[in-house]
């Protein structure tokens, strides 16, 4: 709070004023963005969705899945899971966005910003900003476990980072429909049972854990055109990992990268705007 008030401070006094300057407005996300990682290293259990639940999926889907599902065109179990692994833990990990802005809506957080000559959307922006950089070290611990059970990828420097920087834009979005889903939400608890509810049912149905090839016609359309899909199979195209998607004939999957490019940036240009809409009804009624 005290950061967020001198970063108020410095731009004027008046909230409109501070609001209408760019540099305002950074101050005040970068001050938000701060306080979210402060709160986090002060209860860093926080953060085991994003260190202990990545290791504990990589070995569980890896030394289990792994003796039983064949490659289509071949290729081993861990070069192709380690993308949807990592898909899972990111997408699943986007709940902590909307338990931490359902607690701060609940508990009063937001009544005290709304005090504040801030720009008020700078709270949805720092916490989605925290929430980033917390994937990003997701990202890591499922790389650096991948890397010591076998993952290899098979291409560029460049295009390796480019997978992964695919897979973080996706995260990104994903974590403005949960903030939705907290804004919305009756209590911190009931937003943490719809992001399961509604976000892992993307994962599991999908190709991130297992070939769609063999699946019912109608089943293998939904995961065609499911965005985990078309963001998994992006990945392992750039990683040059096995990526039996490709024999599927429908555009998603013909074109993956342009597939999950679109597919994020439309659910960012949707659900950004969404969540700010809600924040407001929700902080000035």
């Amino acid at each position: 709070m005290t950061a967020i008030a001198t970063a108020a401070s410095k731009t004027g006094d008046e909230p409109r004023r501070s609001s209408a300057s760019v540099a305002g407005a950074l101050w005040h996300t970068w001050a938000m963005t701060r306080r979210n990682l402060i709160h986090i290293s002060r209860a860093p259990m926080q953060l085991s969705d994003v260190t202990i639940q990545p290791l504990v999926f990589t070995l569980l889907f890896v030394y289990i899945f792994g003796s039983g599902i064949p490659i289509p065109g071949g290729g081993r179990y861990v070069d192709y899971v380690l993308a949807g692994v990592l898909v899972l833990n990111l997408v699943s990990s986007t709940t902590g966005t909307a338990v931490g802005l359902s607690t701060d809506l609940h508990e009063g957080m937001m009544d005290r910003f709304r005090t504040l000559p801030m720009w008020r959307s700078a709270i949805l922006v720092g916490r989605s900003l925290a929430d980033l950089l917390t994937a990003l070290l997701c990202a890591l611990i499922v790389a650096l476990t991948g890397l010591a059970l076998g993952w290899r990828p098979e291409t560029s420097i460049a295009s390796i980072i480019a997978g992964f920087a695919l897979m973080l834009f996706f995260s990104y979005a994903v974590s403005w429909v949960s903030a939705c889903l907290g804004l919305n939400a009756d209590n911190p608890e009931t937003a943490a049972s719809f992001g399961l509810i509604l976000l892992l049912p993307l994962t599991f149905v999908s190709n991130a854990i297992v070939p769609t090839q063999n699946m019912p016609g109608w089943l293998q359309t939904i995961t065609t055109w499911n965005p985990v899909s078309s963001v998994v199979a992006a990945t392992r195209t750039l990683w040059g990992n096995p990526n039996p998607s490709h024999t599927i004939h429908a555009w998603p999957m013909q074109h993956p990268i342009p597939a999950a490019l679109i597919w994020s940036t439309l659910i960012l240009v949707i659900a950004a705007p969404a969540a700010i809409g809600f924040f407001k009804r929700k902080t000035t009624q």
